[in-house]
């Protein structure tokens, strides 16, 4: 028994450095990295527009989400691999390809949900015109489309949202970049836009017709397919959301839409095990998975709707919109979302009396700062040459702010161009709108 188990982890280890090995041959790993590179660097760029300092190291989210992608993608390789789906290299190319030209309109659309689920449902049409006979490259996309099994990719989809869910409430709070926008009675607000991508290496079983290893089990997905043995082919994917938020805190938001995730992700997950016992399902789960998915970015959009905003100032006291890392706000533990009541004991309405009092005491200042639960603590800390002039801390815009973000869906045209323009609020000839993704829960 105990050399069975070890004969098979040793197949498992082979298969698994050759598939790693294929993995750095492919051009979408590297492909999926520079586009979070590119999403990351545009955040970047939008900060130092907007207040003129930089919240986040694009170069180091970067790193993380590649981290963090790459523990993931190994987990769900170990989950995928009980359930058995099957691709091939053509398969790879038509998945990935499909998910290229969804991003032409929309970068949210790189989820293997949309370009699966439509995949789903043209296999379905096709499937009405058995006697037709294409030629040529048409006949190669067409057989390799009617091939794959649709079931199985789309509990793969599932899976993936269970890990994008993990990932969202471990590191989406992070990577958010506090915006001045527009509010429902054009009153100046404060929000984040909360966007993170993910490339995850996935290394899939997928059945040998002779040569392969054997395994201790039988995948769900599959069949006989499974009694030739096995090998290990990789997949890289990409998986990330996009969120707005007026009306909650950060780390409230990305909860909220990780406990989604897993939602969306059981149901489709379901439906995929139930289009495999009966075929005809294979159609309602695909529309299922789209449909649900953009369900779900509905839903967000109209709940932030129906809440009130919290990043707006108070009647007394300015609301703290962001705080700089490492800076003298981010030291005494002032924390987005609260309120800075009183500087050096004069209570403060407006940004000009908070450098009013700050100056009274160039090197020392004491602060009243109302927490999340409207419970006052009293912070001190000296000033040095150098700080930030609002102790790193950015604050709520007033009426008087001229700048606010304009919200539409960015492509991945506008992406590789990397324009960003800001509209501003008191001149309607200059008015133009910076291209933020508004909506997404991928």
């Amino acid at each position: 028994m105990w050399q069975a188990a070890l004969e098979t982890l040793e197949q498992f280890l082979k298969y698994g450095m050759d598939a790693g090995l294929q993995l750095l041959t492919q051009p979408f790993y590297y492909i999926s990295i520079l586009f979070v590179m590119l999403v990351y660097r545009r955040q970047v760029l939008l900060e130092r527009k907007l207040f003129h300092v930089k919240l986040h190291s694009w170069g180091m989210q970067t790193w993380r989400t590649v981290l963090g992608g790459l523990i993931a993608g190994i987990g769900v390789s170990l989950i995928v691999a009980f359930l058995g789906v099957t691709l091939t290299l053509g398969a790879i190319l038509c998945i990935w390809v499909t998910s290229l030209i969804l991003m032409l309109f929309h970068i949210r659309y790189l989820c293997f949900a949309y370009s699966i689920g439509l995949l789903g449902i043209i296999q379905f049409g096709l499937s009405w015109f058995p006697n037709w006979q294409p030629t040529g490259w048409t006949e190669t996309v067409v057989s390799t489309i009617l091939s794959l099994n649709i079931p199985a990719l789309l509990a793969l989809a599932a899976i993936l949202h269970f890990a994008e869910a993990l990932l969202v409430r471990l590191q989406g709070a992070g990577f958010a970049t506090p915006l001045f926008l527009q509010g429902k009675r054009g009153k100046l607000v404060g929000g984040y836009h909360m966007q993170s991508f993910w490339p995850l290496p996935l290394f899939l079983l997928v059945p040998a017709s002779s040569g392969g290893g054997t395994l201790p089990w039988t995948p769900f997905f599959g069949g006989d397919a499974w009694s030739g043995g096995f090998m290990m082919m990789a997949l890289p994917v990409v998986i990330g959301f996009g969120e707005m938020t007026q009306s909650m805190l950060t780390q409230e938001k990305a909860n909220i839409t990780s406990k989604r995730l897993i939602f969306y992700g059981a149901i489709v997950l379901a439906l995929s095990l139930l289009a495999d016992w009966w075929a005809p399902l294979m159609i309602v789960a695909a529309l299922a998975t789209l449909i649900l998915h953009e369900g779900l970015v509905w839903y967000s959009r109209y709940e932030e709707q129906q809440r009130s905003p919290i990043y707006v100032h108070p009647v007394r006291g300015l609301r703290v919109l962001a705080v700089l890392p490492d800076s003298p706000a981010h030291e005494l533990g002032i924390l987005p979302g609260e309120t800075i009541l009183k500087v050096n004991g004069t209570l403060i309405h407006n940004k000009e009396q908070l450098h009013g009092a700050l100056r009274q005491s160039p090197a020392f200042c004491k602060l009243e700062v109302q927490n999340h639960d409207g419970e006052s603590k009293f912070l001190q800390r000296a000033i040095y040459d150098g700080d930030h002039h609002q102790l790193g801390a950015i604050v709520a815009p007033d009426p008087r702010d001229d700048i606010a973000v304009g919200l539409k869906p960015v492509s991945l045209f506008a992406l590789l161009a990397n324009k960003l323009h800001i509209r501003n609020k008191r001149s309607s000839a200059a008015a133009r709108e910076i291209a933020v993704t508004s909506e997404s829960v991928d």
